[in-house]
This record gives structure tokens, C-alpha cells and sequence, in this order.
């Protein structure tokens, strides 16, 4: 809560609250932040945005969603989601216990740790899960890319001599396939046998990307690994196919410098994530809310 970016809680909220006192605050607010919300510093941080929202009139619950549902992209993050006291919530969406897969045991044990007080002004959103993703990595795979090039055999020699004997038997079992296999890496510091710090290439065959992130504090950027046979090619991920991975449709105008591009896609939110959320929460309660207006 005292992160430079992270931070900037407390300026969106003084917002909220300047609203409240004027008597037209929002009926519904929705965080979104990675899952080390839950935790970090021991789950104090998460316990003062309760705290904050419940001493600002709304009753508030959290979900913990991933977009791997919707996309192949593993990308598991929280949303808290705020709702004003006087609003009657259809019973559709309220459960009076945690259930299902966006009910974390993280999420739970957290829960249980809240003040009493907090805990009053909890709600356990209810939602059904989405139908089963159809989608998978090689679906999103640019053969010809305009925002970067493919490696050269040397650049992917050196990428593989990076790899871990685990990671180099994935790359021989999905050559043993005999078919076109998509993966992804990310390079890493490791440390190895001796306690030196290296470098290392980690790959996943599993039809699935890593999660994007931005190149900033020292993260990489995630690399494709293309099996086909015996041969492998390698490159960066594209821009248009981060944006395939946060559910951005190819008419959505990305910038034309890359790094600008990858970092507005690793700093975004999910498309089908939201949509999901929409459909399932907020338009139910502010349609609620809308009824109750006009009946008034």
C-alpha cells in the first residue's frame, strides 16, 4: 500500500470518497490486482482496502479469476467487488459460504484472518463457471509477424543450451510427437549445483502461455518455442498475439513500437475476464439498482 505504483490506491480513493461526501459516489466498484494482493504484507494491505470500503458504505467480496478459462493464457488475478449498503443484491449471486474455483483456499484463509467487523460487510459472490475454453496456444501463432523475427538457428541453439535437462527432455518428448507443438519460455535466474546464480530458459508444451508481464524490473519477455518434427524455431511473442492472449480482437489498434505494445498488454486486464464479470455480476446489480431507482 506504500508501493510507488501500488500506492496509488489511496489517490483513486480519496477520489471515491470526495464523491461519496457529495452524495454521488459510485454504486459499484471493482479492484483488480494480482493474487499477492491477498498476502502481501501478511494480508494487512488487503485488510485496509476492506476496512476502507466498508467505512465508506459498501459491503464487498472478492473472486479470484483466471484468464485461462476464457484464453490460453495463464493469468490469475483478484478482483474485490464493491457494492453501496442500501443496494438489495439478488440472492443469485450471494452464497452464504465460499464455494468453487474462485474461491481460493489463499482467498479463504485470508478471509478468516479479517476482523469480525470487516467480516459483517463480506459477501461471497456465487458464480457459476463458464463453459469450457475451445482455444488453445497454437491457435494465436502469427506464422509471419511484423512486430519481431523469428531467431536465428544460432539465437535458438543458445536458447536451448540455457535449458535445464528437465526442460531439454520437453523440448525432446514434444520432438518424439512427430507434429507441430507450440510452447512457450520465460528466462530465469537460477541457481545452479555450485550456488551460482545463471540463467536459465524454462518451457511449458502444455497449450498454454506463461503469464504476460511488462519488461519492467527486470522481467523477460516471453519467448515461443515451435516444435515441428525435429526442427525448433524460437522467437518473442509478437504484439498481436499478446493481445490475442488478454482477448483483444486483431481489429484493436496496438502501438507500433513493440515495447510499447507489450507493455500495454502486460499491464492490461483481460477482455473475456471482465466480460465474464459483467454478464454474471455487475449488470445484474446495477440493473437491480436501476429498477430500485425507478420504483422510487
Amino acid at each position: 500500500m506504500k508501493g510507488e505504483r501500488s500506492g496509488t490506491f489511496w489517490s483513486f480513493w480519496r477520489i471515491m470518497t470526495g464523491l461519496n461526501d457529495q452524495g454521488r459516489g459510485p454504486t459499484l466498484i471493482v479492484l483488480e490486482n494480482v493474487c499477492g494482493a491477498l498476502t502481501s504484507h501478511g494480508g494487512r494491505d488487503f485488510a485496509t482496502i476492506c476496512g476502507a470500503l466498508q467505512e465508506a458504505g459498501y459491503r464487498f467480496g472478492a473472486l479470484i479469476v483466471d484468464a485461462v478459462l476464457f484464453v490460453p493464457h495463464s493469468r490469475p488475478r483478484l478482483f474485490i467487488v464493491a457494492i453501496k449498503e442500501a443496494v438489495d443484491i439478488p440472492n443469485s449471486l450471494v452464497g452464504d459460504e465460499p464455494r468453487g474455483e474462485f474461491h481460493t483456499r489463499t482467498l479463504r484463509a485470508v478471509y478468516s484472518r479479517l476482523p469480525f467487523s470487516v467480516q459483517e460487510s463480506w459477501i461471497w459472490w456465487t458464480l457459476d463457471a463458464p463453459a469450457a475454453r475451445d482455444a488453445c496456444l497454437a491457435d494465436i501463432v502469427e506464422e509471419y509477424p511484423s512486430s519481431v523475427p523469428w531467431h536465428t538457428p544460432e539465437e535458438t541453439r543458445k536458447l536451448l543450451s540455457m535449458m535445464s535437462d528437465i526442460n531439454l527432455e520437453k523440448v525432446c518428448r514434444a520432438k518424439r510427437e512427430g507434429r507441430r507443438i507450440v510452447g512457450t519460455a520465460y528466462k530465469r535466474t537460477r541457481r545452479d549445483n555450485s550456488g551460482r546464480k545463471v540463467q536459465r530458459a524454462e518451457v511449458r508444451f502444455d497449450g498454454v502461455a506463461g503469464c504476460l508481464r511488462t519488461p519492467a524490473g527486470g522481467s523477460s519477455r516471453q519467448l515461443l518455442v515451435v516444435v515441428d518434427g525435429q526442427q525448433v524455431r524460437s522467437r518473442l511473442v509478437s504484439s498481436r498475439e499478446s493481445a490475442r492472449l488478454m482477448g483483444l480482437p486483431d481489429n484493436y489498434n496496438l502501438p507500433d513500437n513493440y515495447n510499447e505494445a507489450y507493455h500495454l498488454t502486460g499491464d492490461g486486464v483481460a477482455v473475456p475476464v471482465v466480460r465474464f464479470l459483467t454478464c454474471e455480476i455487475f449488470e445484474p446489480l446495477l440493473m437491480r439498482t436501476a429498477k430500485t431507482k425507478v420504483a422510487v
